[in-house]
């Protein structure tokens, strides 16, 4: 059982809780992995066996006394180092927070805990998580499993580079613009936005979050396997009264037609024809699985809500952000703020209420159109997975990638679920397809996935290629 590291985590929580292995032992198992393929990755910026072990020793404990220990019994999971855990540093990348240690853990960390999950080690992301590639100033570069020259994706780019690698079989990720959905895509693996207040969050440590990330960035998982979200969404989603935007909706909604729309060119975007062929795929995948699948020229707007969007993440505060990251003096995190000032500034009251206002009649407009198809299939990105600090190379790679990741910008601007399904290689770079559903229907996401799913997949984990 030496290699307890390669199964799922629905698998491995069946073993713990059957008695056939111990939480201790998973424990272990993941320890050694993050041992051995860490250090060409950087992936988990921190981490403590003896905690870890500690965590493990607890779930076991449970079970000697009979009791059940949780969804996710003794199965080893990473978190990302921008959310509480306490006793550790949440730092989002930040020399200027390396001194901010949390005194709980967020609601995340702690449904984790009560599902019976280990958690493993904190995973790295981009400073102020900016960007879809992952490197700063305090924790260093993370690496893509699948190819080191390719960006692990951002701003969850460790957890998708550790889930890849087998480090951990559930990755915690955060999302407001694509960083848990770009992060699997780029690295080979799955990754689930839900909708805005499925999981509850809040971080003690931290100053309350103006609006705009209130009402478009979520937690959520990355795992191999699209069952393995379907559990740790269940176990993440538990109720938290911390959250105030938190929702007491069923995991499962109504059954619905399987009608499914798929759209290779959404609000005019340039897809390269590798991606176009890779979400053809998936539709195919899905009719020879009894769906109906309709392509269609155009979905709702998109590109509006990518304007929007991109104001109310950046644009909120913009002098304040500017000068913190002038503080911490990383290049991307500049690059990102000043490379997108003539598109989020002036930001007064008067756009503030336009942009809401736009919200509500946008969000109308998709919940509309999702009424008429379960899912949509999409392109994740406009191109496959950009070679590692392709955003800083000059202007024009900046305005390309920024370009490319449309798909990933405008869905949480309607706090919709976006499901990135991992569908194969095109050479060493990962390619796949995003499933999008109505609010609170990420269950479709995740039927439609599965019958993505099984008609193939990268293989995972892996051993790190250079």
């Amino acid at each position: 059982m030496q290699d307890l590291w390669r199964l799922s985590a629905a698998d491995l929580a069946a073993l713990v809780r059957s008695r056939k292995v111990s939480a201790k032992e998973a424990a272990r198992a993941g320890l050694a992995r993050l041992d051995a393929v860490n250090p060409a990755l950087n992936a988990v910026i921190d981490h403590r066996p003896e905690d870890v072990l500690r965590q493990a020793a607890e779930v076991d404990a449970q079970i000697a006394r009979g009791q059940d220990p949780g969804l996710l019994a003794g199965v080893p999971v990473t978190v990302k180092v921008n959310i509480d855990q306490e006793g550790f540093a949440t730092t989002n990348g930040l020399k200027i927070q390396r001194d901010v240690i949390a005194k709980s853990n967020s609601p995340v960390v702690d449904n984790l805990r009560k599902a019976g999950a280990v958690i493993l080690g904190r995973t790295n992301c981009p400073a102020f998580s900016y960007r879809w590639f992952t490197t700063n100033l305090i924790h260093g570069d993370t690496k893509n499993p699948r190819d080191a020259a390719l960006t692990p994706g951002g701003s969850s780019g460790g957890a998708g580079s550790a889930v890849a690698a087998g480090i951990g079989h559930i990755a915690h990720g955060t999302d407001i613009a694509g960083s848990i959905r770009y992060p699997a895509y780029a690295c080979g693996v799955h990754g689930l936005r839900p909708t805005v207040g499925r999981i509850p969050g809040f971080n003690a440590a931290l100053p309350e979050r103006p609006i705009g990330p209130q009402i478009s960035a979520v937690s959520g998982p990355l795992a191999r396997t699209v069952n393995d979200l379907r559990i740790s969404l269940a176990a993440m989603a538990a109720r938290d009264v911390r959250d105030p935007w938190w929702v007491p909706a069923p995991l499962e909604g109504p059954t619905v037609s399987k009608r499914a729309a798929l759209c290779l060119n959404p609000d005019g975007l340039a897809t390269a024809p590798e991606v176009k062929a890779a979400v053809s795929d998936a539709g195919k995948r899905l009719e020879r699985a009894g769906w109906t699948v309709e392509l269609i020229e155009n979905t709702p707007p998109m590109r509006e809500a990518v304007e929007w969007q991109t104001k109310l993440w950046l644009g909120d505060g913009y002098e304040a952000q500017l000068a913190a990251a002038e503080r911490e003096g990383d290049p991307g995190a500049l690059a990102c703020l000043r490379g997108n000032r003539t598109k989020v500034t002036p930001f007064d009251q008067a756009d503030y209420a336009k942009a809401l206002t736009r919200r509500a009649t946008l969000t109308r407009e998709w919940l509309l159109f999702l009424e008429k198809y379960a899912v949509v299939l999409m392109p994740v990105s406009g191109e496959l997975p950009f070679p590692d600090h392709f955003d800083r190379k000059d202007e024009a790679s900046f305005k390309r990638v920024w370009e490319a990741q449309l798909p990933q910008i405008a869905i949480p601007f309607m706090g919709l679920p976006g499901l990135t399904v991992s569908t194969g290689l095109v050479g060493k770079a990962p390619v796949g397809v995003q499933v999008v559903s109505g609010r609170y229907r990420e269950d479709l996401c995740l039927l439609a996935g599965e019958a993505i799913e099984a008609g193939g997949v990268p293989p995972s984990p892996i051993d790190p290629v250079a």
